[in-house]
């Protein structure tokens, strides 16, 4: 089999753990938006809107919605990540990174959103679970940094040879 990239392995690893633990939260809120933002690994982003905003019941439910959204969202890019890494596997074509970076930039910040939202509202449990996800998240886009960085051909300066007139050296 080819050569993976650290960056790429640490991109399957993650997409291992976030589509189906993100999955999961999301479908629980698609199911029962009140009742799914009230579990675990949601309570956060609930407490934050219900203690600090004031919105209705409908306002509530459609932040529900839309914090769904942005999970499934996140997990789609690591999805097509995945698959494009199966199709580099099989065609020796590149391009798997843009769609793992997107994921980590997307799922990065809905991360650090709902760890503020933790912090604000008290939960211990939850700002441990989302800082996790968070460093999870920011060290593989380091490594991708890194590794990207690491790749590229070394850049060389031109510059270019002073002309003298005829007769007059520097």
């Amino acid at each position: 089999m080819k050569e993976w990239r650290l960056g790429i392995f640490n991109g399957i690893m993650l997409a291992c753990y976030f589509i189906p633990a993100w999955t999961i939260a999301a479908l629980r809120i698609v199911m029962s938006p009140v009742r799914g933002m009230y579990e675990p690994a949601n309570i956060a982003p609930a407490m934050f809107a219900s203690d600090h905003l004031a919105w209705s019941a409908l306002g509530l439910a459609r932040f529900a919605w839309l914090f769904a959204l942005s999970r499934v969202l996140v997990v789609a890019f690591f999805f097509t990540f995945l698959l494009l890494v199966i199709r580099e596997a099989l065609s020796h074509k590149r391009g798997a990174e843009e769609a793992l970076g997107f994921a980590l930039v997307f799922g990065s910040l809905l991360c650090f959103g709902c760890m503020v939202a933790a912090s604000l509202v008290g939960e211990a449990a939850a700002v441990r679970l989302h800082a996790t996800e968070l460093l999870l998240l920011l060290a593989a886009g380091i490594v991708m940094i890194v590794e990207g960085s690491a790749h590229e051909a070394p850049r060389t300066i031109n510059v270019p040879e002073r002309v003298f007139p005829a007769g007059r050296p520097a």
